[in-house]
């Protein structure tokens, strides 16, 4: 199988052989154009010498007698014609009894005459056949041709009339075509030629910036993407990606993509890394329960083993109450991936009409009696603020929030909840006056099993899955939840839409 032609040699061929047809016909249309104009200049120079040699000749028969003898083509030659090189003339006389005479005589090189034969004549004569011109190839003149010209002069009282031949040779007008089809051959060559160099160089030149795209993505491709962290660093040099021309605009949108294709692999990495730790931080948090239930169960085992009953019954109470407690943190635990699960998959949230000024009455008093070494405070407005909403998901919330605020600040903090309306979006704020958080850990903040920092006091201990919570839940309503902080001011704000659509339902 034949193998396919490159871009550079489709073009190269596409142009040199448009560029050559439009040569040739145009060689042939000036070649055409040339020969028509030659030839009627001959005829016009045959034509002038016919005229002369025609006046003549019935000006001699005129006032004398003209025979066979005393009229002849090489007799007349001095006195009818001018020695010109090349000149052809021929008479033929009328005779009644002979059927008529014909001579004629052809000047060569220097002016030396050359009879022509009898075959010669014949020929001449079958070439006019009765038309006054035409044009002939002499066989015993070397195959020269000759454009030939017939008239008659008129009959007098002395002699018939007389036919005269008169004519010169086509070679000037062969020897000029053949030199222009030589100079047009010669110059179309050269400028195909040249043309080619031209255009391999500027192709060469115009592709560059492709081969340049190529290059680039050959490397790309031969990366291992499929796997461990990866950079793509191959980007299609500056120069050659200018997205002012269009092969620069393939290469500006490769680099493009490249930069998407890095950032997605990216970010598949950090997810990855996300996965990891995230499946660490449940087994750890998973690990810890299960290791009390399987402690304390031992412990229950080996008290109803080794001491009596009354002891075994109080140590097994211990132990199973223990038990319980670590099962209840274990199923929250699970109650909380689970959660966190569905709303990442938007199958979780109930929409309804909420009441944000109530929840949030319901909510800090929900939150104060678990702090009250802590100052609450609410700031809600006279009207109530309504949106669309999950009712149980967004106490939720609000409820991550305080608990966060409490917890992760010392006894008497100030804690204000706040409800109001800013730009066509309802806003819950959760503000404290505690130490702050640390920025170090701020970014991470929202992560699932993120821990606390060393500037905020943590009396007890969670699973880290509170204000990741929190977040989904927001961004489920398609809201934003975000803080600010520094010491001594730390603000958590939830924004959500007054009124939104109700959420595509959820795929079978």
């Amino acid at each position: 199988m034949r193998a396919p032609l490159t871009l550079q040699a489709r073009l190269m061929i596409a142009v040199t052989g448009f560029v050559s047809l439009i040569l040739i016909i145009v060689a042939v249309i000036t070649g055409a154009t040339l020969n028509q104009a030659l030839e009627g200049q001959l005829t016009e120079q045959v034509r002038s010498l016919s005229d002369r040699t025609t006046a003549l000749v019935s000006q001699r028969a005129g006032y004398a007698m003209i025979t066979n003898e005393s009229l002849t083509a090489r007799s007349a030659m001095d006195g009818v014609a001018p020695p010109a090189s090349g000149l052809l003339l021929a008479f033929w006389i009328p005779d009644e009894t002979t059927g008529g005479t014909a001579s004629g005589v052809v000047i060569g090189e220097g002016g030396a005459l050359s009879d022509l034969s009898t075959r010669e004549l014949r020929a001449i004569d079958a070439a006019l056949a009765g038309r006054s011109t035409g044009s002939i190839a002499l066989p015993g003149h070397n195959g020269a041709s000759y454009q030939l010209i017939v008239t008659q002069t008129a009959a007098t009282k002395f002699s018939p009339a007389i036919n005269v031949v008169t004519g010169l040779p086509r070679d000037g007008i062969q020897s000029t075509l053949a030199q222009l089809f030589t100079v047009v051959s010669l110059a179309t060559l050269g400028g195909l030629i040249l043309l080619a160099l031209t255009i391999t160089v500027t192709i060469r030149m115009t592709l560059r910036p492709l081969r340049a795209v190529a290059a680039t993505a050959t490397r790309v491709a031969n990366q291992p993407l499929d796997r461990g962290e990866v950079s793509i660093t191959e980007r299609v040099p500056a120069e050659e990606s200018d997205p002012r021309t269009e092969i620069g605009l393939v290469g500006a949108s490769l680099n493009t993509l490249l930069d998407h294709v890095d950032e997605s692999l990216a970010s598949r990495q950090r997810n990855e890394e996300r996965m990891r730790r995230f499946v660490a931080d449940a087994s750890h948090e998973l690990r810890t329960p299960l290791a009390s239930i399987r402690g304390y169960s031992e412990l229950s085992l080996r008290a109803l083993r080794q001491t009596s009953a009354v002891d075994a019954a109080e140590s097994t109470e211990t132990a199973l109450e223990r038990i319980q407690a670590q099962s209840l943190r274990m199923t929250r635990l699970v109650e909380d991936l689970l959660l966190l699960a569905r709303l990442d998959e938007g199958t979780e949230l109930v929409h309804g009409s909420v009441d944000l000024t109530n929840l949030a009455l319901e909510g800090l008093a929900d939150a104060r009696p678990t702090g009250p070494d802590h100052r609450w405070s609410v700031d809600v407005p006279d009207e109530p603020v309504v949106i669309l909403g999950d009712a149980g998901r967004l106490h939720q919330v609000v409820a991550n929030l305080l608990a966060n605020a409490r917890t992760h600040t010392p006894a008497g903090t100030q804690i204000t909840l706040g409800v109001g309306v800013e730009d066509d979006l309802a806003v819950i704020r959760v503000h404290d006056d505690g130490p702050g958080i640390d920025p170090q850990v701020r970014d991470a903040l929202f992560a699932r099993f993120a821990r606390g920092d060393s500037s905020r006091a943590r009396q007890t201990g969670g699973t880290g899955l509170g204000l990741a919570i929190a977040k989904a839940i927001v961004e489920g309503h398609r809201g934003t939840l975000s803080v600010e902080s520094e010491p001594g001011d730390t603000t958590f704000t939830v924004r959500l839409p007054l009124t939104q659509p109700l959420p595509d339902p959820p795929e079978a």
